[in-house]
């Protein structure tokens, strides 16, 4: 290989971070057009990336990020193939300029932002070698009197914000901590829809059923029970009624009544949660490439 051809495969791998026998290729088939081979290694990971559509990214990672100037934060989950890639640096690097793509343009849904973040991609997958997907995102927006607080668990398999009107900065923070480590369904025990409460109420007659304690109660007596053991039930999922964190003699509830803040809303995101990860058959896959 020609000197000029190592220093041209040099230039072109600090650039896009494509391997060395890719930007080889690149550079052979763009007649050494440092340019043109830089389009040659995008489309080639437009087109990985489409070959590997069927792929399932259950792997990734969940970030917050502020923005400086306008005081906005964005929590957002990317998805990844393996744990190893979601560990490494150029995947943390990658997700933290998604994010901020994301906030400087304003982008409002997925499909939006992954227009918006379309070349990004592209590199990535050149440089990474995996499929890579925008799961979600959310912005949340600052307003006066109220704080962000967020938290990022586990190296970002987990993350949350949560706005609180009231407090201070350090008391959001806890709370989101609260959240990452509690995973309430929902803030107070008004905000459980009717349906969800019925639901649970036909599981708990249904079971009160097989209790023969409970065999020959008076009416009155069951409904007091069956109440008690729903609000029980749903009170270990609302975070209003959840020991807190930092100081488990309290609810959440107490201290926010202390402090005279109210939470206002939380999103929290865990890594793959609702994603079924493919499971593979290691062997067959060392024999696929073996055979190739």
């Amino acid at each position: 290989m020609a000197d000029s051809l190592i220093e041209l495969i040099k230039v072109l791998r600090d650039r896009t971070g494509a391997g060395l026998m890719d930007c080889k290729s690149a550079l052979i088939e763009s007649n050494n057009d440092i340019e043109k081979a830089t389009d040659w290694l995008r489309e080639k990971g437009l087109a990985k990336a489409a070959k590997k559509a069927s792929r399932i990214a259950a792997e990734g990672l969940a970030i917050t990020r502020v923005c400086e100037s306008c005081g906005k934060v964005i929590i957002i989950e990317v998805n990844c193939e393996t744990d190893f890639v979601a560990k490494g640096e150029p995947f943390h690097e990658f997700v933290n300029n998604i994010a901020g793509i994301i906030l400087s343009k304003g982008c409002k849904t997925v499909d939006e932002a992954k227009d918006a973040t379309s070349s990004l991609f592209a590199d990535a997958t050149v440089k990474m070698g995996e499929k890579f997907d925008l799961r979600r995102f959310v912005v949340v927006e600052p307003e006066n009197g109220c704080f962000i607080g967020s938290y990022i668990h586990m190296g970002g398999k987990i993350a949350v914000t949560v706005k609180v009107n009231g407090g201070d900065a350090e008391f959001a923070k806890q709370l989101a901590m609260h959240i990452a480590a509690n995973n309430p369904s929902y803030i107070n025990m008004s905000d459980i829809p009717a349906d969800v409460r019925d639901h649970e109420k036909n599981i708990q007659m249904e079971l009160a059923k097989q209790d023969p304690k409970l065999a020959g109660k008076p009416a009155e007596f069951l409904e007091k029970i069956l109440e008690g053991k729903i609000n029980k039930h749903f009170a270990e999922v609302t975070l209003a009624k959840q020991a807190f964190l930092m100081d488990d003699t309290k609810t959440i509830e107490q201290v926010l009544s202390e402090k005279k803040a109210t939470v206002m809303n939380y999103v929290r995101y865990a890594v793959g949660e609702g994603i079924e990860k493919r499971q593979d058959d290691f062997a067959s896959e060392v024999m696929k490439e073996v055979n190739k």
